[in-house]
């Protein structure tokens, strides 16, 4: 005997059940689906375009594309160059990219990858990425691209309005953040096209904007444990001046291991016999003096560029502070 259910029909105003064609109920589904992976399809053909053409293709590359969807951006590449690999996680949009790309005989050169691009582990090498980025998964996957190796040429990229904006922030601006420092110290990053949300299907809440990005060739010679967490240190609470964060008790505390764990390494101190509160009191002493020195005794670090950041990390490890 077959399930029953127990949901109540839909009906209008005066009683009457409205019933569902299959059409429409595969519409609501679709849509149902595109909201759990937090999908919303591009349907302008003009940004569409726009974003092909900022990629510069050539007909050797190979292209990256997150979230290929029905084949709006994948269809207009593919002539254009050598290769696209596509991560899809919704199997629905799989089998439609897949049926359109074979209806225009351009199978060979489409690469379907079914997964969270987040949890892929390695990238294949690619050449440009393009692609309109579900908002959740944006800054995990700017920083995945950034740090892949080879590195690409460009990235052009449909990202929420507002995380565009904290990307190409600069020091001074309300929205300059560890993201806008961490972004512009691997990449240069430029706002391309604003994108209001009735170019999307579904629409999403909020308007969107095309951004490029650019990768620095080679990457700053730089510990990135060290800046990160530096970066979190100082931006922690981003309107106290940097003196402040650092004579925060958690801060110090670190500080004052990492010291000690680093001269006693060098012979310099007995980690086991060395007096916490002197070892505290030298460090304060030792950050006081980089601040002065460097001019950002009164400095916030919502004030200060890349090179500003690396200037000051460069040194604190001089005079034996680390950060990790």
């Amino acid at each position: 005997m077959g399930k029953v259910s127990t949901k109540k029909p839909t009906r209008s105003g005066d009683g009457r059940v409205i019933k569902k064609s299959k059409g429409q109920y595969q519409k609501q589904s679709m849509r149902l689906e595109h909201s759990r992976f937090g999908q919303h399809l591009l349907k302008n053909p003009a940004i569409v375009d726009g974003m092909v053409e900022r990629a510069a293709l050539k007909g050797t590359d190979t292209v990256l594309e997150i979230g290929p969807g029905t084949g709006n951006l994948t269809i207009k590449m593919l002539p254009k160059v050598n290769k696209v690999i596509a991560f899809e996680i919704d199997q629905r949009m799989v089998a439609e990219v897949t049926k359109r790309v074979r209806g225009a005989g351009m199978e060979r050169k489409l690469e379907v990858i079914i997964g969270d691009i987040c949890k892929s582990g390695d990238l294949p090498p690619f050449d440009v990425c393009v692609a309109n980025i579900p908002y959740q998964i944006s800054s995990p996957l700017i920083f995945k691209l950034l740090l892949h190796r080879p590195a690409f040429r460009c990235a052009i990229l449909m990202v929420q309005r507002e995380f565009a904006q904290r990307l190409v922030a600069q020091p001074g601006d309300k929205l300059y953040c560890r993201l806008s420092l961490n972004t512009q110290l691997l990449a240069r990053v430029e706002h391309l096209i604003k994108v209001g949300k009735n170019n999307f299907r579904p629409p999403p809440k909020v308007d969107s904007s095309v951004i490029r990005l650019e990768p620095k060739v080679p990457p700053p010679p730089l510990n990135f444990q060290e800046w990160d967490a530096l970066t979190r240190i100082l931006f922690s609470r981003k309107n106290k001046t940097l003196f402040a964060n650092f004579k925060t008790t958690p801060v110090l505390t670190t500080l004052v291991r990492n010291y000690a764990t680093v001269q006693s390494q060098w012979k310099n101190v007995d980690e086991k016999q060395c007096d916490l509160a002197d070892l505290q009191k030298l460090i304060i002493e030792k950050i006081q003096t980089v601040l002065s020195s460097s001019g950002f005794i009164e400095k916030r670090a919502r004030s200060l560029d890349v090179d500003d950041f690396i200037k000051l990390l460069v040194e604190f490890n001089k005079v034996g502070i680390h950060f990790a």
